[in-house]
């Protein structure tokens, strides 16, 4: 049984859940972190000293933070290829995209974007600021438009580790109004994701509450 730590409306945490259920496994998940305090007990700091989400315990064994981490002790403890590829060259394929997915897709879209444009209150908005972001996440986003274009999955021709974290934030950036380029490919593999009920399960759901509440 897992034991996980973190909010629903954590990006972070959808990305985990997203997986645990691509994975059939059985958990149990705490509220924790925003309005849900726990991160700020000395309890949680001696799990995770960064107090932050989602951490993770499988069978009360020896807590795990960083996403990251997280998802590939998951795949390479209950997965299989192609979902987290055996073979080191084939592993490697899906490590490179999921790594390029995290620092420039994910990181590039929640603070500088999501941050900005949803939970900034609207006076506080600056929108030279979110202009400039917006436009280096399509530049990022030109790269998977074009990967797309030859392959069905952002890692290869199959679903792998790499789309969770190539995912988990285009539910959040296909819905904030923002103006959006005709990513006619990449809505395509959007879409494709959205026929997931994993993804519609834990990633496709609202986000109101954290609405004009910069992150604490």
């Amino acid at each position: 049984m897992l034991e996980i730590w973190g909010r629903r409306s954590s990006s972070n945490v959808q990305a985990l859940m997203w997986c645990v259920q691509e994975l059939g496994l059985e958990y149990v998940r705490h509220d924790a972190g925003f309005i849900y305090g726990v991160t700020d007990t000395d309890a949680f700091a001696a799990m995770n000293p960064n107090r932050t989400v989602p951490v993770l315990r499988d069978d009360g064994g020896t807590p795990l933070w960083e996403t990251g981490a997280i998802l590939r002790y998951l795949a390479g403890r209950y997965g299989s290829s192609p979902f987290w590829p055996c073979e080191p060259v084939e592993r490697a394929q899906v490590d490179k995209w999921a790594e390029w997915a995290k620092i420039n897709v994910a990181m590039g879209f929640t603070g500088p974007v999501f941050w900005r444009v949803v939970r900034t209150p609207e006076h506080e908005r600056n929108q030279m600021e979110i202009n400039e972001a917006v436009g280096r996440f399509h530049a990022t986003l030109k790269i998977a438009e074009k990967r797309l274009q030859t392959s069905e999955w952002i890692a290869g021709a199959e679903f792998t580790l790499a789309d969770i974290q190539m995912g988990h934030v285009l539910y959040r950036y296909f819905d904030i109004e923002i103006d959006r380029p005709d990513w006619s490919v990449l809505r395509r593999y959007f879409d494709r994701l959205m026929g997931r009920a994993a993804y519609r399960e834990h990633v496709a759901i609202p986000y109101e509450e954290l609405r004009g509440s910069l992150p604490r």
